[in-house]
């Protein structure tokens, strides 16, 4: 879980800022920059977890801005990561661009996307498709508030209610590569098989579904 969010500019000045615990002070921002330095220096590249004083610092970099996630806690570094990509691919969707001048023109609805896609430090709805169905560029407009859709407390949180079609149809494909490293001599270095299963699904509403795979193929 995380302490706090902020997005800065390049400067390190803080743009938007959501303390989500209250365990870590807001001026703890201040060292982010100076320990960026520090280990461009040393390191030669920068590092996307770091930490001084007990405060983790995560962050990820989106042109002329820095995502950053602050935790005292003992925190799954590649959970909160994987969140501000999130956090990027949703302010993509709204915005059409994660820049400095957007942050700074949508400051109302990034406050109202930080209270929803996390919940006391913990991450909760990052789909942008279901976000935008009841957080619109003039909710904070509005005299009445519409409802978060039912997708937000399915299991299935990218599927909305109601999807209809004309024919229920599945698609599957299994798709394998593999990798090979040879020497001159025709002994194998190394190998590995990767593999993925893509699925296109045109089914009504929300059916159980059970596939099965031929295993005489």
């Amino acid at each position: 879980m995380a302490s706090s969010i902020f997005i800065l500019d390049l400067k390190g000045k803080p743009l938007i800022a959501r303390d989500y615990r209250g365990d870590i002070p807001l001026s703890a921002i201040e060292r982010f920059m100076p320990l960026l330095e520090e280990r461009e220096d040393e390191e030669g590249t920068s590092l996307p977890v770091m930490t001084e004083n007990g405060v983790t610092y995560l962050h990820l970099r989106e042109k002329d801005v820095y995502l950053v996630a602050l935790t005292r806690k003992n925190t799954n570094a590649m959970t909160l990561l994987q969140f501000l990509h999130h956090l990027s691919k949703v302010f993509t969707e709204y915005f059409k661009t994660l820049e400095e001048e957007s942050i700074r023109d949508n400051f109302v609805i990034i406050y109202e996307l930080l209270d929803e896609m996390m919940d006391y430090g913990v991450p909760q709805i990052t789909e942008p498709k279901i976000l935008q169905e009841y957080i619109t560029q003039e909710s904070h407009m509005l005299e009445v508030t519409p409802r978060p859709p039912m997708a937000v407390t399915n299991a299935v949180s990218w599927r909305s209610e109601g999807i209809s079609y004309r024919k229920n149809e599945v698609f599957l494909d299994v798709v394998e590569s593999i990798n090979m490293l040879v020497n001159p001599t025709g002994n194998v270095l190394s190998s590995e098989i990767q593999g993925a299963i893509k699925m296109k699904v045109y089914l009504s509403g929300m059916p159980e579904l059970r596939l099965g795979l031929n295993d005489k193929v």
